[in-house]
């Protein structure tokens, strides 16, 4: 299915080619190849074990295919030196799926952490731009609590401020709305929209919640078993008749050996048939 979005003479800022990644002899990337473009936000989607958080570790350069190319902002990630990577993930703002912040500092040293880390920034500076962040997601006033001291909620949006403490182009986000009840997700919905159209940033999601991918995204790519077999608008997608989009869409349980099993000897109970 071709996507209808971003998809004009501009390069795009994340190309990926014919990418294969193997764990132990079994393809979790079976030849990717995707492109998203500067300014458009991508949501990744797919069942379990689909291949999404695979392909969104090459995207940031945390792993390397066996064989394809991924290029972002014109570097080739599986060909650049350690220097013009580590420059490359300054670009890169990422938002873990747990938030990954460190409990023995504050809110807002974990939001200025990668500002004392890559930059010559006054401290006074520092600080000054530590709140900013924190006020963006609307954490302004909490930046002297630990992070066990949070809800979830606000601990992904603290996640959120830190990955936007260097400026990235590219900000990424890894099951955003895990663990959230649909009130707090929602909002975290509205603060990723927000951002884009703020910043003009390009947004890549790897979720599975469908009210938030439909919300969000420009364009979507499903995954299924390691291969793309589809990116397209929410109306394209939704327009699919592939029977695992359909499956995926509509919500319909895989029937595997022991679920059959399972519904014969109930069927079987019912009519007073078991022992």
């Amino acid at each position: 299915m071709a996507g209808a979005l971003g998809e004009t003479a501009s390069a795009p800022v994340i190309s990926v080619r014919d990418v294969v990644v193997s764990y132990d002899a079994r393809h979790v990337l079976d030849g990717i190849s995707l492109d998203i473009f500067r300014g458009e936000t991508m949501v990744l989607l797919g069942g379990s074990g689909s291949g999404k958080s695979t392909l969104l570790r090459q995207i940031i350069g945390l792993e390397r295919p066996q064989s394809g190319q991924v290029v972002v902002n014109g570097v080739d990630l599986a060909k650049c030196t350690p220097r013009e990577l580590k420059k490359l993930r300054r670009s890169m703002g990422v938002a873990f799926q747990n938030a990954a912040l460190f409990n023995s500092m504050s809110v807002e040293d974990n939001v200025a952490l990668p500002l004392r880390e890559h930059t010559l920034l006054a401290e006074s500076t520092i600080r000054l731009m530590t709140w900013m962040k924190l006020a963006v997601v609307g954490l302004a006033e909490f930046g002297k609590l630990s992070p066990q001291e949070l809800s979830g909620g606000m601990k992904k949006r603290a996640a959120v401020a830190r990955a936007l403490s260097l400026d990235p182009e590219i900000l990424v986000f890894d099951e955003p709305s895990a663990g959230l009840d649909p009130i707090v997700a929602a909002e975290l919905d509205e603060l990723i929209l927000g951002l884009k159209q703020a910043f003009n940033m390009t947004v890549v999601v790897v979720t599975h919640e469908m009210a938030s991918a439909f919300r969000i995204a420009d364009r979507m790519a499903m995954l299924y078993n390691g291969s793309l077999i589809a990116v397209g608008t929410r109306e394209e997608l939704e327009r699919s008749s592939h029977p695992r989009i359909r499956q995926f869409l509509d919500r319909v349980p895989d029937k595997t050996a022991d679920t059959a099993a399972f519904d014969q000897y109930f069927q079987e109970y019912m009519q007073g048939d078991s022992v």
